[in-house]
């Protein structure tokens, strides 16, 4: 693995590429971009993918999105949709300037609200094949209709006048206001999925110095609830994707939705016990994950002699 940087128009961002052991010079592979989680960064889950796919022999590139983690970016700890998705794009620039990729092979691994931000660049970036969604979530919906989605869009209202509110009171000199990405203290009546995120980011198992998980700056909810990573699925989405989530997970309609929509090339794989979390880090379920996603990226992106060396080693 190596720690780079890479540019994104003016803000600077930090990635770490992970190799293949058996890369060789000149030789030039498929490569993936691994794309984290809402709060998250390229050391927590999307860096495992990252890694695992290495292992598999593909070139990883997992990175911290702009405004968080080490990457650049003012105001800190914005979560934008749209710079998330134009994260998206910087990384396969930069995967496409590199000797050992294979700039007509890309694809794109996508975790959480990573996902939604996986798939809505491919949408319009067709320099990406392949899309995985790894317990895909569309922010968007998730924040306008609630963990389960049984919510209604136009119950966002209230949260975006106060909003508005607090932004006025910035601009006259007030302080900026943070809100949590997971609960600190879940209660006893909070989704199952959120109580094992806020074990995820805020104990040892996931925690992250660069992570502040409980930072998320105000401003970004107008934006948020503006956004839906899968608009215009049905037309502009065309490259064959992988979809992968829990059986369990409350955020398992998002990758239900998507699949329904989807007209191309895909695939559903519902993991039974699976939760939406348990895909972060539990070995059971990111190996199922990072097997169903092997198989695809192989299959969309590998020569068919690729495929015929890889079946002969198992």
């Amino acid at each position: 693995m190596e720690a780079i940087t890479f540019p994104n128009g003016p803000i600077t961002m930090a990635g770490n590429l992970h190799l293949p052991d058996d890369l060789r010079a000149g030789e030039c592979r498929p490569a993936i971009v691994t794309v984290h989680p809402g709060g998250g960064v390229k050391e927590q889950t999307a860096g495992l993918y990252a890694g695992r796919l290495a292992e598999q022999g593909f070139v990883a590139l997992a990175f911290d999105a702009s405004h968080q983690g080490a990457s650049g970016g003012q105001p800190r700890h914005l979560e934008d949709p749209g710079a998330r998705v134009e994260d998206v794009r910087a990384a396969v620039d930069h995967l496409q300037s590199l000797e050992c990729v294979d700039a007509e092979r890309l694809g794109v691994l996508g975790v959480c609200s990573g996902g939604g931000y996986a798939v809505n660049a491919a949408m319009t970036d067709h320099r990406l094949r392949a899309v995985a969604t790894v317990s895909a979530l569309n922010i968007g919906s998730g924040y306008r209709k609630g963990w389960t989605g049984n919510g209604l869009d136009a119950a966002a209202v209230p949260t975006l006048v106060a909003a508005a509110q607090q932004r006025t009171a910035e601009s006259q000199g007030g302080a900026p206001a943070y809100i949590p990405y997971v609960p600190a203290d879940p209660a006893a009546g909070t989704p199952r999925d959120l109580v094992e995120a806020s074990e995820y980011y805020l104990t040892p198992r996931g925690r992250h110095v660069n992570a502040e998980n409980r930072k998320l700056f105000a401003r970004s909810i107008a934006k948020l609830f503006a956004f839906d990573a899968f608009h215009l699925v049905e037309d502009l989405l065309t490259q064959p994707v992988l979809m992968v989530a829990g059986g369990e997970a409350g955020s398992l309609w998002h990758t239900t939705e998507l699949h329904g929509r989807l007209r191309g090339p895909k695939r559903l794989v519902v993991v039974e016990g699976g939760a939406h979390t348990d895909f972060f880090d539990v070995p059971k379920y990111v190996d199922r994950a990072v097997e169903e996603a092997v198989a695809f990226f192989r299959e969309t992106l590998h020569t068919p002699a690729e495929r015929s060396a890889a079946a002969q080693d198992g």
